[in-house]
């Protein structure tokens, strides 16, 4: 967990956030799939790798107002909290690896664009799955992005487990219902094409 700590540290120290191969200028679909889940503005939702994402500064101006961003990285934490400036007050930030995460309370929609496909060990999922079934409140929201199975196989020089919904499904368990799924064609600030795949899954 420390050497992963100290990789995205670095990462988010020797880069700018609108630099990086993941950054969206705006999160199109991930906002899709939220407005699609019809949560209200006083729901809790909870980002989960959410560092330097500007998906909190859009869910901000919408009205959304029970927010919580989580990350390893403190220094990619503290890019967003820089750029939302007071608003940032509003939101509950924590500087934590998903896999050891302890919520203080539960959530009405879960969002990861990105985090659980580094996964790639099998007790790490294991770990991660737990900690989202016993915070999302029954009838949650989880909205998951992806590499697909034709997209890269490596991210900022780490391995990653490409998914499809079979195979996700099967990391996930009978408790999660598969609403939607949309792929994306995400180009790179330095104009190199990554294929992800959005999954929109309610718990039963």
């Amino acid at each position: 967990m420390t050497d992963n700590k100290a990789h995205w540290e670095k990462i988010y120290a020797n880069n700018s956030p609108f630099e990086v191969s993941w950054h969206q200028q705006q999160p199109v679909i991930s906002l899709q799939l939220i407005h699609q889940s019809q949560i209200s503005h006083n729901d809790a939702i909870i980002d989960v790798g959410g560092g330097a994402s500007t998906l909190v500064d859009n869910l901000c101006s919408e009205g959304y107002n029970n927010i919580s961003v989580l990350d390893i990285s403190a220094n990619a934490l503290a890019h967003a909290k820089s750029r939302l400036g007071k608003k940032a007050a509003t939101i509950e930030w924590y500087e934590q690896d998903i896999t050891c995460f302890n919520p203080p309370h539960s959530f009405s929609l879960w969002h990861d664009r990105a985090v659980f496909h580094f996964l790639t060990n099998k007790s790490d999922r294991e770990n991660y799955i737990h900690i989202l079934k016993t915070s999302l409140k029954p009838q949650g929201h989880l909205i998951i992005a992806a590499f697909s199975l034709d997209g890269p196989s490596m991210c900022s020089g780490l391995e990653i487990v490409q998914y499809d919904s079979k195979k996700l499904k099967s990391e996930l368990g009978k408790e999660f219902h598969l609403l939607a799924e949309q792929n994306e064609r995400h180009i790179t600030p330095n104009k190199k094409e990554q294929r992800f795949v959005y999954f929109h899954f309610i718990k039963t």
